[in-house]
């Protein structure tokens, strides 16, 4: 299939266009979020960059949403409305914002566009009404088994820290920071030493590094840390695990399924979390096997290939399907259950 999609979240895309379709990313000159095309990526030839004014409508085979705006988008340019005369779906990446678990999604009052949430947190507690829903979990390259543990620090990746704050536990870091040096990666990570307060021999800024250097650089932290409040599930998580690093996380949204016992560490209690910290600080053999388990995990689960298969058959399903009201669609594992 021909697929027309913007590139929104970096890392979902990057695990989306290596499956075995053609993929067309919208560019701008000037970039931007409505045309970052393939924006430097290494990813395959089927990745093409397009421009929406010279591209053909009958070309597209359907297109994958993830803004609102961009219904409207493909109609204006394109002609054709997603939906009712070209098939799309929408991919929901993030938690509901406001009035939770009332708030009802940008798309509840349709029926012909389904929503594809990233994690059964979003499925719960989003109201979806009259859409047909089905939830698709991440999957994401394996970067390989690199971890060595060999630095004594938390290793925390999370961008914007100081924009978004809380939403991102940027205010717990201070308490970690008392435990163990912390190395945050990311985007937006300026400010982040006068936001929190803390000294810089127990805080480096680290940035937003390229895939394959992120992936080496925080594979050295003896621990990963996800101080996340609210967020769908961060792709960072699964990366750290599948790194083979121990984890400690918050008890909240998806991270509490996605992180067995013995894998690491999921609470609520900040406490509990400060005494792991410690603990595997001081332990790396521990921490060496917790990891261990996270990988093993992190593949049964979030493996690529299972990611892709799930988008095949919801893809090869679009062009013939007539969705109803309060249709739920069911992954095909889930129907052999039945």
């Amino acid at each position: 299939m021909r697929i027309l999609l913007w590139h929104v979240h970096g890392a979902w895309t990057d695990a989306f266009v290596r499956g075995r379709h053609q993929y067309l990313l919208p560019v701008l000159p000037e970039g931007g979020p409505w045309g970052l095309g393939r924006a430097g990526r290494n990813w395959p030839a089927s990745v093409s960059e397009v421009t929406l004014a010279t591209l053909d409508p009958d070309s597209i085979d359907a297109v994958v949403l993830q803004r609102p705006e961009e219904i409207d988008e493909v109609h204006r340019v394109l002609g054709r409305r997603p939906g009712p005369e070209l098939p799309a779906v929408y991919v929901e990446h993030n938690t509901p914002k406001g009035d939770v678990p009332w708030t009802s999604h940008p798309l509840a009052a349709q029926n012909n566009i389904p929503i594809v949430h990233v994690t059964h947190f979003n499925d719960l507690f989003w109201d979806s009404g009259a859409a047909p829903t089905v939830v698709i979990e991440h999957g994401i390259p394996d970067p390989g088994y690199l971890y060595t543990g060999a630095t004594p620090d938390l290793g925390v990746v999370v961008n914007e820290p100081v924009r978004r704050g809380r939403v991102t536990g940027t205010d717990l870091l201070a308490r970690f920071a008392s435990v163990a040096p912390l190395q945050v990666f990311g985007m937006g990570g300026g400010g982040l030493l006068a936001e929190t307060g803390i000294y810089p021999s127990r805080l480096r800024v680290r940035g937003d590094l390229v895939t394959p250097d992120l992936h080496r650089e925080l594979a050295h932290c003896r621990v990963y840390l996800h101080p996340l409040r609210w967020t769908s599930l961060g792709l960072s998580l699964l990366e750290a695990m599948h790194l083979g690093m121990p984890v400690l996380a918050l008890a909240t949204t998806e991270a509490a399924r996605a992180v067995p016992p013995g894998a690491g560490v999921v609470s609520t209690d900040v406490e509990e979390l400060r005494r792991w910290a410690h603990r595997l600080i001081l332990d790396p053999e521990e921490a060496r096997q917790m990891g261990a388990a996270a990988r093993e995990s992190a593949l049964a689960n979030y493996s690529l290939g299972a990611f892709l298969r799930a988008w095949d058959e919801l893809l090869d399903d679009l062009p013939c399907r007539r969705f109803r009201r309060g249709q739920v669609l069911v992954p095909a594992q889930e129907r052999k259950m039945q």
